[in-house]
């Protein structure tokens, strides 16, 4: 077990770089598979999560090699059709190798996925989308098995935007007969990405980034080399860090665009932002102004912002209200927070914070990735030390966040408790 240790009440300033979207790697990682030959990756990030996506490619057979930033994968001798247990368990987002594999082989086994406990997450909606592909479904012993002879192209209408169930219908979807169509689809810009990523491969996909998406089917695809996008939750994390010190920073950040909404609210909350080329400016005030946020599928605010905004106002002149419509188990970490003096009650899916001037020091507790962050974001505004136990959540989403937040003069470091 390791913990950040923080001495609070260091104001942010300089440049740093942001690194490569987790929640882009992921599904291009799976995208992989799909092509029996070679794919390199760069700017994905070296964290958790992607590790243990690579660690099940070598499991399935996939050669993958790491060289100063470019990831090789060579899925020619693939030749396993399930995904191990106990590394689903770790994370969610494997959930989208299964779209993939079947993709490839019409074939893949694997367990209901494990992650950050914040809600429900069903996958409901991938089963579903597979039935409706042609894809036979069969479930016994906490495992799902996915088999069928050929996948057709269909209608499929998402009850709800979901990002990993888009993901994953596109995925299925490169080899199979026919069109298929997607319709409310999740928006997001990592979605754009991944659809960016196959058609440079040589798949047909048409409308990612608005509500309907379109896959036509194709018979092979080809060795490509493609950079993943920027990480835009922690451009808003370190923005954010900037504004909880009363920082004035600059990220190197190419896609203002993506993350719109954060920098609304910070501007509403007395931030001032400035846009260059490639590069986004943060001047905090000497106290920031409370904001109401109710977090929405793309282009809303994100879900993944929540607790990371509200850790800022905490400590911001009048009360904000915080409205989450996507997870109901996100305001775990508020009893963490409350332990250092923040004034917040939740009821449901809102939270009410009443800002206070200072927050203290404190031995707290990583409830999950984004929870986490935002402890350690009020550990940097905070009297004293805190200690932020539990970083493993935090490493699963976060390239080396503690150096970022070093070179701009934030005191921490990682501790660790092993003994």
């Amino acid at each position: 077990m390791a913990s950040y240790i923080i001495e609070g009440g260091k104001r942010l300033e300089g440049e740093v770089k942001v690194s490569g979207s987790k929640n882009a790697s992921l599904p291009i990682i799976a995208a992989s598979i799909l092509n029996p030959g070679i794919t390199r990756l760069y700017n994905i990030p070296n964290i958790h999560d992607t590790q243990i996506t690579l660690e099940i490619l070598k499991y399935l057979g996939c050669k993958v090699r790491k060289n100063h930033g470019k990831i090789e994968i060579n899925s020619k001798n693939m030749t396993k059709r399930d995904i191990p247990e106990h590394l689903m368990h770790q994370m969610r987002s494997t959930v989208v190798l299964a779209g993939a594999i079947l993709g490839r082989f019409k074939e893949a086994r694997f367990s209901y996925p494990g992650g950050c406990d914040i809600g429900a997450r069903p996958i409901d909606l991938h089963l579903s989308a597979f039935k409706k592909l042609g894809i036979n479904i069969t479930e016994e012993g906490g495992f799902i098995t996915c088999k069928c002879d050929k996948i057709i192209g269909a209608n499929i209408d998402l009850d709800f935007p979901s990002v990993g169930a888009t993901e994953n219908i596109i995925l299925a979807s490169i080899y199979a007969e026919g069109i298929t169509t997607i319709t409310n689809s999740a928006m997001e810009p990592e979605i754009v990405d991944l659809a960016n990523c196959l058609n440079k491969m040589g798949a047909k996909i048409e409308g990612a980034g608005t509500k309907v998406i379109q896959i036509e089917g194709v018979k092979k695809l080809k060795d490509i080399s493609y950079t993943v996008m920027a990480d835009r939750i922690e451009a808003g994390t370190l923005l954010c860090a900037g504004a909880i010190t009363g920082g004035n920073i600059c990220i190197n950040y190419k896609t203002p665009d993506h993350i719109t909404p954060i920098i609304n609210k910070l501007e509403e909350a007395g931030c001032k932002i400035q846009i260059a080329k490639g590069k986004i400016c943060l001047q905090a005030p000497k106290r920031l102004k409370a904001v109401d946020i109710k977090t929405m599928p793309y282009p809303g605010f994100p879900t993944d912002m929540q607790s990371i905004f509200v850790s800022i106002l905490t400590i911001a002149k009048g009360t904000s209200v915080v409205v989450e419509n996507i997870f109901e188990n996100r305001y775990r970490y508020v009893a963490e927070i409350k332990r250092m003096g923040a004034r917040i009650t939740t009821e449901g899916k809102t939270a009410i914070i009443k800002g206070v001037r200072k927050l203290s020091g404190a031995k707290v507790k990583s409830t999950d990735l984004r929870g986490g962050a935002c402890l350690v974001l009020a550990g940097l505004a905070a009297r004293g030390t805190t200690t932020v136990t539990n970083i493993e959540y935090i490493l699963r989403g976060y390239e080396k966040l503690d150096e970022k937040l070093k070179k701009l003069g934030a005191k921490i470091k990682i501790e660790n408790n092993d003994k």
